[in-house]
């Protein structure tokens, strides 16, 4: 199967897939250190049979998608650790090579859990920030810029053998037509997925609709939709995509607990209740999940806070066409 078709050929064929869930948080489970700019990609350095064995959990939990270690491996970031460019890039392959490490030890004792994918996590300039800045978008690059910053990486992710890109948590219109160029230049299949300012929003203030037709018109776009952001804005946010878009849609959504982005800390959930006619927003990621399938959702997992424990639950009730 052509590597840029793999995602786009299941989704065709009517399947529906769940995600893995957070990395880092099951990393820090594990007693990782990750108060660090490179975040997870840190254990690239230090711990890589680590997140190998955090792929196996989600596989084992029931996810089909395994997506890298990558969201913030990029030269630009080793760069500022001393690490030179060519290490940089063998690191980036590593994270493909212990997904697909992953992948085949699972499917050697479970052969009818097939197929499954590996995604290629690229992650955006906010990452390599570390500023918070990527629930923000307010940093400013060139169109040449922005392809300068992400080609090197995503070149060393399709060389690798990923299955399809993850270019995730994206905050800014003018970074996601950077990255569909990149899509084209490299032919690999990949979604897209953005932060959100509100329901009807993202970061950067474009509405959802603009980017629904943005990534409409490239075939090499297999789905759409949003990630880390928190629960009650999943529901709205499809509702916008879906009016502007054909493609399948994607949600992973953080645990419900929320994130303030200046201290980097996580406090309890904020509840949230509907109006007067107006849905109430879901209190788990389990409870979103009839409404986001009724919203065209065909892929699902969890971000920040969530864990295999999750992800087994949204296996359990994720239904097929």
């Amino acid at each position: 199967m052509p590597r840029s078709n793999a995602l786009s050929r299941l989704l065709d064929a009517g399947e529906n897939l769940v995600l893995d869930g957070a990395l880092a948080t099951e990393l820090e489970a594990h007693g990782c250190d990750l108060e660090d700019p490179l975040w997870s990609a840190k254990v690239l350095l230090e711990q890589p049979e680590l997140v190998r064995r955090v792929h196996l959990d989600y596989f084992k939990a029931g996810a089909r998608v395994a997506i890298t270690a990558s969201y913030q491996a990029t030269p630009f970031g080793f760069a500022r650790r001393g690490i030179p460019e060519a290490e940089a890039l063998e690191r980036v392959a590593m994270s493909v090579r212990l997904a697909d490490e992953a992948r085949r030890e699972y499917l050697a004792g479970n052969p009818e859990s097939g197929p499954l994918l590996v995604a290629g996590s690229v992650g955006p300039y906010g990452a390599y920030l570390a500023d918070g800045s990527e629930y923000r978008g307010d940093y400013t690059l060139t169109r040449n810029e922005f392809m300068e910053f992400h080609r090197p990486r995503v070149a060393a992710l399709v060389a690798a053998g990923a299955d399809v890109l993850a270019c995730e948590t994206l905050p800014s219109l003018p970074e996601a037509e950077a990255l569909l160029e990149l899509i084209a230049e490299f032919d690999v299949g990949s979604w897209l997925t953005f932060t959100l300012r509100d329901g009807a929003h993202i970061s950067d203030g474009t509405p959802l609709e603009r980017v629904a037709e943005l990534c409409d018109a490239e075939p090499l776009v297999a789905a759409i939709g949003v990630n880390c952001v928190p629960l009650e804005l999943v529901t709205p946010a499809l509702d916008a995509l879906g009016r502007a878009s054909r493609k399948p849609l994607i949600a992973y959504p953080n645990s419900g607990e929320t994130y303030d982005a200046t201290t980097k800390t996580w406090g309890p959930a904020v509840s949230a209740r509907g109006g007067a006619g107006t849905e109430r927003p879901p209190a788990s990621l389990v409870e979103g999940i009839p409404a986001w399938q009724e919203r065209g959702v065909r892929m699902v997992g969890g971000c920040c806070r969530t864990t295999p424990n999750d992800i087994a639950a949204l296996a359990r009730l994720w239904r097929q066409p």
